[in-house]
């Protein structure tokens, strides 16, 4: 089984990888990580989401959607460059692993 605090770190860089696609919601981000194998309850993403904003990660905005009231996340700069420095460790492992595997 996957440590939680490991597991949590591939979920917030999956967040920001999605945030800098498009603007994202709770409930669509939900859906995208359950498509990767990540089951995570409202109680562990929406403290996520609210930790990335409050670090200035992700920026949010509100749309009414079907007449309620939705919570839309987009990436920021310093997101950004987040994600660029995590991708490049991310490769940097993954070359490693792989190549130490095979």
């Amino acid at each position: 089984m996957l440590d939680r605090e490991f597991f949590l770190g591939f979920v917030r860089i999956h967040i920001l990888y999605h945030a800098s696609k498009e603007p994202i919601s709770g409930v669509e981000i939900a859906k995208e990580l359950r498509r990767h194998g990540y089951y995570l309850s409202p109680g562990t993403l929406y403290p996520a989401l609210h930790r990335l904003e409050k670090k200035g990660y992700l920026e949010r905005s509100s749309r009414v959607v079907a007449g309620k009231v939705r919570k839309y996340y987009v990436i920021t700069q310093q997101g950004l460059e987040v994600l660029k420095d995590a991708s490049k460790k991310i490769r940097e492992l993954v070359d490693e692993v792989l190549e130490e595997g095979g």
